[in-house]
């Protein structure tokens, strides 16, 4: 598997909010960040991932455009979702990632802010 084949697995297993094949595709002292915040360890990436997919059972990647690169990949796309009472996420993304030996050994993601707010909303009520 390429890098490129790395990083639609692991988009795919997000969306299906399947913890388990995102995990086989990580190195287990993988770490992540969003616009360049605190790192997270990959069992709170995983976390995360499953809060947004039970939040939003539709939620889910288009429009990707995905690069390997000598050291991992970048992908960009957007990620689309409805949550319960109405409210509608469409945020572009940027994620650019590290591989090393096959897994993936770092996530940077980055977003506009602004735009997630919606996202915050539904993860965070009251």
């Amino acid at each position: 598997m390429n890098n490129a084949d790395i990083a639609k697995a692991l988009f795919e297993a997000f969306a299906a909010g399947d913890a388990e094949a995102a995990r086989q595709l990580c190195a287990g002292d993988m770490t992540g960040s969003q616009n360049g915040g605190p790192e997270m360890d990959l069992e709170a990436i995983l976390h995360f991932a499953l809060a947004v997919k039970n939040a939003a059972p539709d939620f889910r990647y288009e429009d990707a455009v995905r690069s390997a690169t000598e050291t991992g990949f970048v992908e960009e796309h957007r990620v689309l979702a409805t949550f319960g009472g109405g409210a509608q996420l469409d945020l572009m993304v940027c994620v650019v990632a590290d591989v090393e030996d096959g897994k993936i050994t770092a996530l940077r993601e980055y977003f506009d802010a602004a735009a997630a707010a919606a996202l915050g909303a539904a993860l965070n009520p009251g």
